[in-house]
């Protein structure tokens, strides 16, 4: 039978009661115990699975409803459930995280009060008052945060045309995670601060990118969540669009990473129109849909979350050592290679960017002449007849670097250096040295950027890391692949795009918290020193919609 009964006047976030409910269940004399608010959809799920009492016909939204099953008749059992439901409770409302009392307040006046600067309020609670609250937020210039599901489609587009006239932003309905400057929001990861900003109206696919990044050595800026349906018809893409542009103006995202699954053709034009006008690299995921083509301008397009994560962590290392190098744009790239398999996928890489044909006959070594940019085998017959190679002896190559000195419209030179039984004994050094005499030669009117791979492992005579500490003192920038080394290249000698001159949203500079809804959002924002205030929201005039709308005109 069904024992129940009903606390008036307690407002609490869903899951704290289901949790509440999994505990009473444990109790040895019930079958199984179902705490709900008394909201009208709420009540429908206690009549259809089997929970339904007459009592519950008086409950309102702000009034917890207990049903329990049980096989004993003897009402007792009421009443030993009841002080267990208090002593929850009483547990929640102690509840205290790093020794620090959460901040709370009961009603938004007082939640502005506690914490002026708030300019995000993240929103849990039911979703048939979820849009009334986001609308009360965006009036007090407040982003919003939506994790509540449950809203029409109708008030997810006026409330994100709302945010956007406004300036601001509205992550949701259905948005399960974001991290914005170093505020983990609802299902968040923990991710070094790093270049790469993330947007994505797939909640598990920014984690999966979050985590994927950070496997990679990266870091990520701002991740931005959107809610499911951001990109379908109905609503446009007005938070994508939103997002696109904040992260645009922050200097600290400087590679963006776009997930979604497949977005109305409509929509993913008018995407991909923005991503155009960035000036920063994009990776963009659609998934499910098959790209056209792999790169259009600044975007390059995955098929995978690990495709994308992988992408947006070689652009992000391509341009933190960017930074390390001089201004070459407009320069010609040159490749001396010391492997003929290095420096004919060097050439493949080169030519897919630069839209030209590699070298077909390899003559004199050389795997790609076109427009001043050069290629070459050093180990082709031509340098080798009656000589070392120069995996063996660099001093071919060497003679190849110092003409360089004369050639001052060469602005990157791409190398090679690879180690293991049998190659010169320790090749960084001669290289190094090599460079230093050719940029001295040069001097500071022609700036050259010396860009290289290593091949071989930490376990070789020659010691890889210790390789690399070499190059790098002298200034040249060892990458971790060819692909990377080429992309390096490229961005260092094409012209740069203009960046955003719109002032970076104050969000992104720092974020205060209104945390509606689930207790442990709030919880979570405190234990990682956020300012944040928990709204322990509950439905105005207990949930009467027609009562409700009379006390806010009266205000």
């Amino acid at each position: 039978m069904v024992h129940a009964f009903l606390k008036k006047g307690s407002f609490q976030d869903s899951v704290s009661l289901m949790l509440i409910s999994r505990k009473l269940s444990d109790s040895p004399r019930v079958d199984e115990i179902s705490v709900m608010m008394g909201t009208p959809a709420n009540k429908s799920l206690l009549e259809a699975t089997g929970f339904w009492h007459p009592e519950f016909n008086e409950a309102t939204p702000n009034d917890i409803c207990v049903a329990i099953k049980a096989d004993s008749a003897d009402e007792s059992i009421t009443a030993e459930i009841a002080d267990e439901l208090d002593a929850a409770l009483k547990a929640i409302a102690q509840g205290q995280q790093g020794g620090k009392r959460l901040l709370k307040a009961r009603s938004w006046r007082t939640a502005r009060q506690k914490l002026p600067d708030a300019n995000l309020v993240l929103i849990s609670i039911a979703g048939e008052y979820a849009g009334q609250l986001a609308d009360q937020a965006l009036d007090d210039d407040c982003n919003v945060m939506m994790f509540s599901d449950n809203v029409s489609v109708e008030q997810e587009r006026a409330l994100k045309t709302k945010a956007s006239e406004k300036g601001l932003i509205v992550m949701g309905p259905d948005c399960g995670t974001a991290n914005i400057a170093g505020a983990p929001l609802a299902f968040a990861n923990v991710a070094p601060k790093g270049c790469i900003g993330i947007i994505g109206a797939s909640g598990t696919g920014i984690q999966e990118l979050t985590s994927q990044i950070t496997l990679a050595g990266q870091g990520v800026s701002h991740a931005i969540g959107l809610g499911g349906r951001d990109l379908t018809a109905d609503v446009g893409g007005i938070s994508a669009l939103s997002a696109l542009r904040m992260l645009a103006a922050d200097p600290q995202s400087k590679v963006l990473a776009f997930v979604s699954k497949p977005p109305a053709e409509a929509v993913r034009t008018r995407v991909i129109a923005e991503m155009k006008t960035l000036g920063k690299p994009v990776v963009a995921l659609f998934l499910g849909a098959k790209a056209a083509q792999k790169q259009d301008g600044n975007i390059t397009f995955a098929a995978t979350l690990d495709e994308a994560a992988r992408l947006a962590a070689m652009l992000g290392h391509v341009q933190q050592m960017a930074e390390q190098q001089p201004a070459v744009c407009g320069g010609k790239i040159s490749g001396l290679y010391a492997g003929g398999t290095l420096a004919a996928e060097c050439a493949m890489l080169l030519a897919d960017r630069l839209g030209v044909e590699a070298d077909s006959s390899h003559h004199h070594g050389s795997m790609l002449n076109a427009d001043g940019h050069r290629i070459i085998d050093m180990g082709d017959d031509f340098y080798t007849q009656g000589k070392p190679h120069p995996m063996i002896d660099p001093s071919t190559r060497n003679q190849e670097i110092a003409r360089l000195s004369q050639q001052t419209q060469v602005g990157v030179l791409l190398l090679d250096v690879v180690i293991g039984y049998g190659a010169q004994e320790d090749p960084a050094t001669s290289l190094a040295t090599e460079v230093k005499r050719l940029r001295e030669k040069r001097g500071t009117a022609h700036p050259l950027a010396v860009i290289a791979t290593v091949t071989g492992t930490e376990q070789d005579p020659q010691q890889r890391s210790a390789q690399i500490a070499i190059l790098n003192e002298a200034g040249i920038a060892v990458m971790n692949s060819l692909p990377e080394a080429v992309a390096l290249a490229g961005y260092l000698t094409d012209p740069q795009p203009a960046q955003s001159t719109e002032p970076v949203p104050a969000l992104l500079n720092g974020v205060s918290v209104i945390n509606a809804g689930l207790r442990s959002f709030a919880e979570d924002l405190q234990a990682n020193e956020i300012s944040v205030v928990h709204y322990q929201w509950a439905p105005v005039a207990g949930g009467n919609q027609r009562l409700a709308n009379i006390l806010k005109k009266l205000k």
